[in-house]
């Protein structure tokens, strides 16, 4: 482990020119004496490290102390820079080994395409989260990614659609991560499918590997149960009037396709509001989902959601006023 924190010392000086003591046990995640430790173990093997005190000091490398990486273009290095680190890889536990690699990368890089860096980060950031999204607790995901990796059969309860659970002994293909949700892709008995994450429970790594299908393509399976799993959905349609202010607000709220139904919608009446048509799965979702808007959208039809909505609506106030 001190040897890949050396590593990544060595690599920040050369990406960074100079650094203070305090500034790289931040970014090493350790504390400053570990820092001084290790910079005296980097000039004791030789390595030309060297310290400024004062106001603008810190620790840097002799500028004759460079690696070049060359073959990359202008626009290759402004595309390996604009990658963050997603939260699915921060899930894993492989966030440090990614920006680990970035570090070396970056090192390696001759000092005006190293100055590229430096233009992409302070002018791109990739935020990979949904908006109103809670984070999914997923506390088996560990055991999941190794049993994945290790070929090993896993053993775990699944909570079905119908909420009923099941004990399975399943063969783990793959992890996908959607808009902030994992999935499990699986085989059981032949049949492959996927598993939210965050519905298995008594997850355990068997002893028992299995044999991986050679011609088992995650993407293209993924891709494939994507469009199954959209066409299958029930669509319960909603006409419902909404303010100026919540019109704004629907793509955040909801999703970009939002957009569309906005654009195909009637002109707004005569105090700004607009009348369209949206789409959920059932009454239910449909219900917990306008009631979040509170007063900023009326529903239209169907009759029953709408009364569903004023009775909850009547409780709230009776909740209220007692």
């Amino acid at each position: 482990m001190r040897a890949d924190r050396l590593l990544s010392l060595l690599m920040l000086l050369q990406t960074r020119e100079r650094m203070t003591a305090k500034g790289l046990a931040e970014e090493l995640e350790v504390s400053e004496r570990t820092i001084y430790r290790d910079v005296n173990a980097l000039s004791v093997s030789g390595v030309p490290i060297y310290g400024d005190s004062g106001p603008q000091g810190g620790y840097a490398l002799l500028d004759s102390y460079r690696t070049s990486l060359t073959g990359l273009s202008e626009s290759e290095v402004r595309a390996m820079f604009m990658l963050s680190v997603p939260a699915p890889l921060a899930d894993l536990g492989v966030s440090q080994e990614l920006k680990s690699a970035l570090r070396k990368l970056s090192a390696a890089l001759p000092d005006a395409q190293r100055r590229d860096e430096q233009r992409v980060r302070q002018r791109f950031y990739l935020d990979s989260s949904w908006w109103h999204q809670g984070e999914e607790v997923v506390p088996h995901l560990s055991t999941i990614h190794q049993a994945v990796w290790q070929d090993r059969k896993l053993r775990l309860t699944a909570r079905l659609l119908s909420g009923n659970s099941v004990e399975q002994l399943i063969d783990p293909y793959g992890l996908v991560a959607k808009a902030g949700v994992w999935y499990l892709v699986c085989a059981r008995n032949s049949k492959v499918d996927a598993y939210r994450v965050s519905d298995l429970s008594n997850v355990r790594m068997s002893d028992e590997s299995f044999e991986r299908p050679a011609d088992f393509d995650l993407t293209a399976f993924w891709r494939d149960y994507c469009v199954r799993r959209e066409r299958s959905r029930s669509f319960y349609p909603v006409i419902v009037r909404v303010s100026p202010h919540w019109l704004a607000l629907l793509p955040d709220y909801f999703d970009a396709s939002v957009r569309t139904k906005i654009a195909q919608a009637e002109p707004p009446d005569a105090e700004g509001w607009v009348t369209m048509k949206l789409t959920f799965e059932c009454l239910e979702t449909a219900r917990e989902r306008l009631l979040s808007l509170g007063g900023g959208v009326e529903v239209l039809e169907p009759r029953a959601l709408r009364s569903s909505i004023l009775d909850y609506a009547e409780r709230i106030v009776k909740l209220y006023t007692c």
